[in-house]
């Protein structure tokens, strides 16, 4: 196909051959698209395992420290839009595969905190 594209002779024929592939190769990857079944997190996972990339790679890459490569990769902390920006440049697919919502683990201390305030509240209503 890249040598249809860039042929220096274009015809009619050879533009309807072009965009018949280009339709086919769109149709075969809305059907087989796996990214809308994987999480931001559980992605960016497998993209590291197809291209043997580490989490201390990551730093690198995207100029961030390995503890926050360590939060996102754990559910504690999302993407920032620079993240994301650079995961699709670097692994060539739209922003829109790490930029959707997911469930972030809430840390133990505002879990615990949560409690107590919930705690203290019920105490409150029923004294």
């Amino acid at each position: 196909m890249i040598t249809l594209v860039f042929s220096q002779v274009k015809n009619k024929n050879l533009n309807d051959e072009i965009a018949l592939l280009t339709l086919l190769i769109e149709k075969w990857d809305s059907e087989h698209n796996t990214f809308n079944e994987l999480d931001p997190v559980q992605l960016l996972t497998s993209f590291m395992n197809s291209h043997n990339i580490k989490a201390k790679d990551l730093v690198t890459l995207l100029g961030i420290s390995k503890s926050y490569i360590s939060e996102i990769l754990n559910y504690k902390k999302g993407f920032s839009k620079s993240i994301i920006r650079s995961l699709s440049t670097y692994f060539k697919v739209s922003q829109e595969a790490f930029n959707r919502p997911y469930a972030l683990k809430s840390s133990e201390i505002n879990v615990l905190s949560k409690s107590n305030s919930l705690r203290s509240k019920k105490e409150l209503i029923n004294h």
